[in-house]
């Protein structure tokens, strides 16, 4: 993917690396072919044992041009026009092909605050450079071939990594974990085009008597480890981007105090009054490794007033993207038509593979619901009798789990953050030390490269000859490369790097 230095990019580009805002430091970034050119024109360098009046005399002045790479030094930031000096800074030079971008770079450490960044960065734009857009300066990295897509991606991750799960596989990735993985597959894939290949073209030297079964072993086994790397991969990425969490209930059953029991603060108005909550509240949460994205949504009830309609609407929708559903069950108030409404929404949500804590909240108070009866709200795939007890029968489904409490008591929750990161086995997943594909795209590739692989497989069980195992074989070729940002389309790389953000 690496483009000659003189073709990859005719003009400068130049951003704050830093977030605007009042901070000790700040780093404004410029590449490109004129960045050096650039900065020079606003950059005094300090020399030592000279009178500081010399620096804008221009006697004897040290320019950036003589920087060596890869030092930093101390320098003033001045106003070419007028002579002002705008900052004390400290000045460093990295030059093609050894910088961040492949590019001539310069970085600009300046005092933090955003009035000052934004005038130095204007200083930089008037002499020549332009804005940079969002994520230009890794995606001239990219273009430049100092990193391939998948550790480009890894540099946003990282970035936006909430718990250690999402930093550890941020930063492998970065370092080529994936790069490496995809690369070492693609090399035993291509070495089968090509034995094909060769084999077609000189039959006398390359003979294909007993190829097919080895060749069967050989893409069974790349296309296992494929499928390992995307189970991996779809459970992995609930921990990295979180656990999609909707509160559900009818009106008043404690769904705001749940929301601020898991958040540790009143987030939500909890009254008597039902219907207190006529919209959507939405939290993250931080539960040991993991970290739950929570929708607290308004009651599900029928009524006529427009507004709780909209919230009853949109709890019904969140729903439908959540990755858990924790319903609470007013136990004082007994099973109602509400409730069986609910729950008949919850079942649609567990035969799509959502899991479900049924919360039987107000223990406190005289109960008017079983176990039994709360577990008939659920359609379980083959129930089979059992003599246990409703709890533990509930518990047996990996989708739905049963815990009784009282919110108001603060009694039976201490069990609620440890069955959550049992439900997604978050402790599991945070021992692993695998490969680890980092998003929908990847993923969906490596779906692709084992489907065609697969495809190879039922080829040489249904008998058919090399020429079919060699189209399969480069189009698995071909989808591998795309993960690593190989053949992929211009659109495609101006999306993903249209994600990242300013001065990246």
């Amino acid at each position: 993917m690496a483009l000659e230095y003189d073709r990859l990019n005719d003009d400068t580009i130049a951003a704050a690396a830093t977030g605007l805002a009042e901070a000790g430091i700040g780093i404004i970034r410029i590449s490109g072919p004129d960045a050096i050119g650039i900065a020079d024109k606003i950059i005094m360098l300090r020399q030592r044992n000279r009178d500081e009046r010399d620096l804008f005399s221009g006697k004897k002045r040290k320019t950036l041009f003589g920087m060596p790479s890869n030092q930093i030094r101390l320098a003033y930031v001045v106003d070419p026009k007028d002579g002002r000096v705008m900052d004390e800074v400290m000045v460093s030079v990295f030059r093609h092909p050894y910088s961040y971008t492949t590019e001539d770079t310069v970085e600009i450490n300046t005092h933090g605050g955003v009035y000052l960044m934004q005038t130095i960065l204007e200083l930089v734009i008037q002499n020549g450079a332009r804005p940079a857009e969002p994520g230009e300066f890794t995606k001239r990295a990219f273009l430049g071939g100092r990193i391939d897509l998948s550790r480009a991606e890894a540099v946003m991750d990282l970035i936006s990594a909430g718990n250690e799960f999402s930093r550890r596989t941020s930063m492998d990735e970065l370092r080529g974990s994936v790069s490496d993985k995809v690369k070492e597959l693609r090399k035993e894939v291509l070495y089968e085009i090509a034995f094909i290949e060769s084999a077609l073209d000189d039959p006398d030297n390359y003979s294909l008597d007993g190829y097919p079964h080895k060749l069967e072993e050989k893409v069974t086994r790349i296309a296992d480890e494929l499928k390992e790397l995307i189970i991996y991969a779809k459970e992995g990425r609930i921990l990295k981007e979180g656990i999609n969490t909707v509160i559900v209930g009818k009106p008043n059953a404690g769904k705001s105090s749940l929301l601020n029991y898991l958040c540790g603060s009143e987030r939500a108005i909890v009254t008597e009054v039902a219907g207190t909550t006529r919209d959507t509240l939405e939290e993250k949460v931080r539960i040991g490794n993991a970290i739950l994205n929570i929708t607290d949504t308004a009651g599900i009830r029928d009524t006529e007033d427009v507004v709780e309609k909209i919230g009853v609407e949109r709890a019904k929708k969140a729903m439908e993207k959540a990755d858990l559903i924790l319903f609470l069950l007013d136990s004082s108030a007994g099973i109602e038509e509400e409730d069986r409404r609910i729950a008949d929404l919850i079942n649609k949500e567990i035969s799509r593979g959502k899991r479900c804590i049924l919360l039987l909240n107000k223990t406190d108070l005289p109960s008017k619901i079983t176990q039994k009866q709360a577990q008939d709200l659920f359609r379980f795939p083959n129930p089979k009798p059992s003599q246990e007890s409703s709890e533990k029968r509930i518990n047996n489904y990996r989708s739905i789990t049963f815990l009784t409490c009282s919110l108001k008591e603060r009694e039976g929750l201490d069990r609620l953050k440890k069955l959550i990161l049992e439900m997604f086995r978050a402790g599991e997943i945070m021992e692993k030390n695998e490969v680890f594909l980092s998003n929908l795209r990847q993923i969906h590739e490596a779906e692709k490269a084992e489907e065609a692989l697969r495809l190879v497989i039922k080829s040489i069980q249904d008998g058919l000859s090399e020429d079919f195992y060699s189209i399969d074989l480069m189009n698995a070729y071909t989808f591998l490369g795309r993960i690593i940002g190989e053949a992929v389309e211009d659109d495609l790389v101006e999306e993903i790097f249209s994600r990242f953000c300013l001065g990246k």
